[in-house]
């Protein structure tokens, strides 16, 4: 349970340093995600699951 806790911690941290750093690029990629049809988004998010999934395999084992 920690383990999660420290991920969306992690999660926020990341996301913090991109709105700080670089705010414009964060809100011109809502705006053209917001126009993109779903498809694409579902597909986009299915493959960073995955991705996702692998590097924890190949970390825990």
């Amino acid at each position: 349970m920690s383990d999660l806790i420290v991920a969306l911690g992690l999660v926020l941290v990341i996301e913090g340093l991109m709105l700080a750093a670089l705010p414009g690029a964060v809100r011109n990629a809502a705006e053209s995600i917001g126009q993109l049809p779903d498809a694409p988004l579902r597909l986009a998010g299915l493959g960073g699951a995955i991705l996702g999934l692998i590097v924890i395999w190949l970390i825990r084992g």
